[in-house]
């Protein structure tokens, strides 16, 4: 049963912000693996906004968890995130409108984390020798991965339709499912194939 409509949650809407940025943006690099060594600043902005997000809402996973560091750093929290979410490890990420499947968080290790996390520190603190890697592949995939870790962080409330609007141009696939209401608002349930939990 789908519960009545809430506001959307802070960080679903900020996500969603971030879609419509790749959506404007693909008006002038296309969305394709041809273009994924393409850089530029608006490329930079996603990157940094998008990343940026993750590890606010990692904290907040962090601190929720019963982490003790004040401020965590990135292993503190990535740890955290691959405690409580295996599965995101392995989450796909399409964006069928340009034919484009992503794994954003493969790889990941606590004390290794995915490349466009290297990517956003090395612009961020580097950016005279490092600006190349503000491009479309590490922008789509820090976007990518910030709508997988939302799944995993707003469980409940995806589980049960509470996570709207829906995405119009990413969507997920493995480990999840995506069902809709019979009847009632037009929202996505988002399910989880196998026995991992949404926490």
């Amino acid at each position: 049963m789908v519960a009545p409509l809430a506001p959307t949650p802070p960080h679903w809407n900020y996500f969603l912000a971030l879609e419509d940025d790749v959506l404007k943006l693909a008006r002038y690099i296309e969305p394709a693996r041809q273009n994924f060594g393409a850089y530029s600043l608006e490329l930079s902005r996603i990157l940094f906004a998008a990343a940026s997000e993750v590890e606010v809402v990692s904290q907040q996973l962090y601190s929720a968890r019963g982490g003790k560091a004040k401020k965590p750093h990135a292993p503190d929290w990535m740890g955290e995130v691959l405690s409580a979410f295996p599965l995101i490890v392995g989450t796909v990420i399409d964006l069928p409108r340009f034919g484009l499947s992503l794994v954003p968080w493969a790889g990941s290790e606590a004390k290794s984390p995915p490349s466009w996390w290297g990517a956003y520190n090395n612009v961020k603190h580097y950016r005279h020798s490092n600006y190349s890697q503000a491009s479309l592949e590490h922008a789509l995939n820090a976007v990518g991965a910030l709508f997988a870790l939302l799944l995993y962080f707003y469980g409940e409330d995806a589980h049960h339709g509470r996570l709207f609007p829906n995405p119009t141009t990413f969507f997920v696939g493995h480990p999840f499912t995506v069902d809709r209401p019979a009847w009632g608002p037009d929202v996505n349930l988002y399910q989880l194939i196998g026995p991992a939990s949404m926490s």
